[in-house]
């Protein structure tokens, strides 16, 4: 749920969904259409199916206990290697590189003097990173550096008078050279198939049901986008079409 979304966002949906799925059985057991239902308005819900079709692989092939194994972990449906790293690093005290955004940021300034890491993580930055990792209390660095990366060494204002480790910072002590790769661009999100994706889900998720036609085609006025956002929700798994022209959240 926090990949790609604030924490402010994620508590209450969070909260919802450990009350009425505390286990992975609780959630394989409902339809993956009730994990995108209750996913509300947190953004990219193919993570609720992915979610729903962990939690089945979870309860079917490991007794509905999340491994501790890292390997194990990346052969779960929807778990990347961020996701492994941190659940084997923060629920079971493994030592692993976890690289999230805010950490990235933090070992590019302080290691390779650059404002900015690259847009997708480098096996130079995991190669990097793994070397940082200290022997002792793993899990309690890599949430250290991914706080100091969210509090004091953000992307648009560092704290640099605040950091701990301003005195050993190789952009600092640079004179923080300026960005010079690609042009950090902000996701715009109104007038996008994305918005009109989220129109769409939020007219299914309201219902308990089926829902004619009619009742999605009055969310978005471009027909042609309309149209191409429904069958990209049906083409993820998000939606199903069903022959009397009515449309409902999945199934199965």
């Amino acid at each position: 749920m926090l990949q790609q979304t604030p924490v402010n966002r994620v508590l209450p949906i969070w909260l919802e969904w450990m009350e009425r799925w505390p286990t992975a059985k609780a959630l394989a057991a409902e339809p993956p259409g009730e994990a995108v239902r209750h996913w509300g308005r947190l953004g990219y819900p193919r993570r609720a199916l992915r979610l729903h079709a962990c939690a089945k692989a979870i309860t079917d092939d490991h007794a509905g206990e999340v491994p501790a194994d890292h390997a194990t972990l990346l052969a779960l449906p929807g778990i990347g290697e961020y996701t492994a790293a941190a659940v084997a690093s923060f629920a079971f005290g493994g030592r692993h590189a976890v690289l999230d955004t805010n950490v990235r940021r933090v070992f590019a300034r302080a290691v390779r003097a650059e404002e900015y890491p690259p847009t997708a993580t480098s096996a130079a930055e995991r190669r990097l990173a793994e070397t940082l990792i200290p022997h002792l209390d793993a899990p309690r660095w890599a949430v250290a550096v991914m706080e100091l990366g969210a509090l004091v060494c953000t992307a648009r204002a560092p704290r640099c008078a605040d950091c701990p480790i301003a005195s050993r910072c190789a952009w600092l002590l640079a004179g923080k050279p300026a960005h010079d790769g690609p042009p950090r661009k902000g996701q715009t999100y109104e007038g996008t198939d994305r918005q009109c994706r989220g129109r769409l889900l939020a007219v299914l998720r309201a219902a308990h049901g089926p829902v004619p036609k009619a009742a999605l085609d009055v969310t978005w006025s471009d027909p042609v986008q309309r149209e191409r956002a429904l069958d990209g929700l049906i083409a993820d798994g998000l939606a199903e079409a069903l022959p009397d022209d009515t449309y409902r959240l999945p199934t199965a």
